[in-house]
């Protein structure tokens, strides 16, 4: 009789895989109905993201929270509808070459995308209601004009180039952002711990999982459109 395998151990909960409530206490985005101009009063160090949170204000007293653009202080003031690095805008508003992070995927969703340090979208053309931005993969990307966006660069760039040397500090960094880690290799276990485990050598069981396998055995790729090698 086999174990659970981790997708089925997380499932059930417990401490083990808890998340830690001070890794998303503040969500960042842009709250509805915003306008006019507002100023930065503090910078979060948020141990669930890897980008300085700005707390921002207005006179008359709204607050909301956002990821700091590239070289924000306490102190400077930002704009919604605006274009300068920083103010949040609508992505048909802005021009094409303008770089922008955490994007809107729906209008009104507070940002989904491009919100990891150091990272930023291009706006490459708008066609219609449609806005296409050049993701930091490469990839292009199509948006609804009345999407909100953060103009400019995330703050955080830089934060992968000193080298983890120790697995301590490794693991102390994946435990603030309550990831799972050390993650085992599945090939790499034996046979009771998961469906493709002892692989014998280099002769490991195929990735794709049946239709109606059951939970135990229902890893890898499930009902995957295509396989193989994608030919150019």
């Amino acid at each position: 009789m086999g174990k659970r395998i981790i997708q089925q151990r997380r499932g059930r909960g417990g401490h083990t895989y808890k998340t830690r409530e001070k890794a998303g206490k503040i969500r960042p985005g842009y709250a509805s109905g915003l306008k006019g101009e507002f100023e930065c009063v503090k910078l979060i160090a948020s141990v669930g993201h890897s980008v300085p949170i700005a707390k921002f204000m207005n006179k008359g007293g709204e607050i909301f929270h956002n990821f700091s653009v590239d070289l924000l202080y306490v102190g400077q003031k930002i704009g919604i509808n605006g274009n300068k690095p920083g103010d949040i805008a609508k992505l048909g508003d802005l021009k094409n070459g303008t770089e922008v992070f955490n994007i809107e995927y729906n209008p009104k969703d507070g940002g989904k995308f491009v919100r990891t340090g150091g990272n930023f979208g291009t706006i490459m053309a708008k066609e219609g209601d449609v806005v296409k931005i050049m993701m930091p993969s490469k990839k292009v990307k199509k948006f609804n004009v009345n999407c909100r966006a953060t103009v400019g660069r995330a703050a955080g760039d830089g934060r992968m180039d000193k080298p983890i040397l120790k697995a301590g500090k490794k693991f102390y960094i994946m435990k603030t952002k309550s990831k799972l880690w050390p993650r085992t290799s599945a090939v790499k276990m034996n046979a009771i711990d998961h469906p493709f485990g002892s692989g014998r050598g280099k002769r490991m069981k195929s990735k794709i999982a049946k239709r109606n396998a059951s939970p135990g055995k229902k890893v890898g790729l499930i009902r995957p459109r295509r396989t193989g090698r994608k030919k150019r």
